[in-house]
């Protein structure tokens, strides 16, 4: 099954020069999840997100 659990969501409006959204990412990926950020158009956000379904039975535990 191809799950995507939401992480977490960010405004794209954020302050210039920070990454708030990639940042958040990053560290996800050094606990060991493989979390990405996308675009929602709908709703002007970044989301941070985990694809896998194992990984995202772990964050949605925690």
């Amino acid at each position: 099954m191809n799950s995507r659990v939401v992480l977490e969501r960010f405004p794209a409006g954020g302050p210039r020069g920070s990454w708030p959204a990639e940042e958040f990412a990053r560290a996800r990926r050094m606990e060991g999840q493989q979390a990405e950020v996308v675009m929602d158009l709908a709703s002007d956000a970044f989301l941070v997100i985990v694809r896998d379904t194992e990984a995202a039975e772990v964050a949605a535990a925690a």
